[in-house]
């Protein structure tokens, strides 16, 4: 897989861009990351400034004159894990939870699940700690829920509805 990775020299202050190509190392057993400098990030733009010259840059060069710059939009970029939360994503719908959810919880069923399978992976962890999580995981509410958010969440939910919810279960049981 190819991404592109941003990284700050603390020293300098400068980011670069690095192509990213992962792999698996059979001897230790873990994924592994082959990273070269494509450039230099312009802090005003956003754009990637390469920093070296190389092959394939000469015939995309040659189109393009010496002073300007390659112009890739990196606002829309990301990189976020998706393992677990596809897994718990797979067993709701194998199941019927997610569906059970969206017919008891029509409104904030995103948000239950989100905050479910962050409790889940982060078990030691407060809630809190939402923010961080939540903008390297992909989830089904797929924005941040702050802790004063999640508490009215809580408070939303009625000893009424959660009976609704566990009704649903009983049935398919």
């Amino acid at each position: 897989m190819v991404s592109i990775v941003y990284q700050t020299n603390k020293k300098t202050g400068i980011t670069y861009a690095y192509e990213s190509i992962s792999y698996w190392d059979k001897e230790k057993q873990q994924s592994r990351a082959r990273r070269k400098c494509i450039g230099r990030v312009d802090p005003v733009t956003k754009e990637i400034i390469p920093t070296r010259k190389s092959s394939s840059d000469k015939v995309e060069r040659s189109n393009n004159t010496k002073n300007e710059l390659i112009n890739l939009d990196v606002t829309g970029l990301s990189r976020n894990f998706y393992g677990a939360t596809y897994l718990f994503d797979s067993i709701g719908n194998k199941f019927g939870i997610t569906s059970d959810l969206k017919r008891c919880f029509p409104d904030t069923y995103k948000q239950i699940m989100s905050t479910a399978y962050f409790l889940i992976l982060e078990d030691r962890n407060s809630l809190s700690r939402f923010p961080k999580w939540a903008a390297i995981h992909k989830h089904p509410y797929g924005q941040n829920i702050p802790s004063q958010r999640s508490s009215e969440l809580f408070a939303s939910i009625s000893e009424e509805s959660k009976m609704n919810f566990f009704a649903c279960k009983e049935n398919v049981v």
